[in-house]
């Protein structure tokens, strides 16, 4: 039976992406947890997370999460979530630019107060469904239509320009990174949880990836 940690550090949606990878592998052990232990077996883990980068970071920290993340991502899939994915950036313009895990290069930005699109003022946050266009072949777009909508709540973003990583863009104001690939990490901005066919497709083919592409 595999196994899947969504890790609790206090800052996640815990319950619908335990509910919605419950959903989609009805034959795996789902466990919620920050036991490092428990987490360390697991045969994937996801990283998930809503709330101010500061406040998440600090409790990564204080919990000894991020050296944990950088552990197991190194030989098994690792899937990150909302800011869940922020965290995984080099650092974050929000709360006066706060220092993240570091296994993504970019740099995560603020929308503006002034967003506008076509001459028209942009509600930040981003909230709602929006086209994701896959920058790259992946696994995790297995059965996934380019362009297909997922369900997004942010008001800051990855860049996607002269971004290395990007797996599947957005455009909201601007081009932003909906996801992002290296190895034995997927990351995305959305909440695939939230997102309908599309979003438990993600998550079943996460619980079926063996890492790399």
């Amino acid at each position: 039976m595999k196994t899947v940690a969504i890790i609790d550090y206090g800052m996640g949606n815990l319950h619908s992406v335990s509910k919605a990878v419950e959903h989609v592998a009805p034959d795996a052990r789902v466990l919620v947890t920050d036991n490092a232990e428990q987490i360390r077996s697991a045969d994937r883990v996801i990283l998930p997370g809503v709330g101010a980068i500061r406040d998440c970071m600090a409790e990564i920290r204080r919990l000894g999460i991020d050296s944990l993340v950088r552990e197991v991502s190194a030989d098994r899939p690792l899937l990150g979530i909302c800011v869940g994915m922020q965290a995984l950036m080099s650092r974050s313009e929000e709360n006066g630019w706060v220092d993240c895990i570091d296994l993504f290069p970019s740099e995560v930005r603020f929308f503006g107060d002034n967003l506008t699109e076509h001459g028209e003022r942009l509600k930040v946050p981003h909230m709602g469904w929006n086209e994701v266009h896959q920058a790259m072949d992946h696994p995790l777009w297995h059965d996934i239509p380019d362009g297909d909508r997922f369900y997004f709540v942010h008001s800051y973003y990855a860049e996607a320009e002269r971004n290395p990583d990007i797996a599947g863009r957005t455009h909201y104001g601007v081009d932003l990174a909906a996801a992002v690939a290296r190895d034995n990490i997927f990351a995305v901005q959305f909440h695939p949880e939230k997102s309908a066919r599309a979003g438990l497709q993600l998550l079943k083919n996460f619980t079926n990836w063996t890492g790399t592409c």
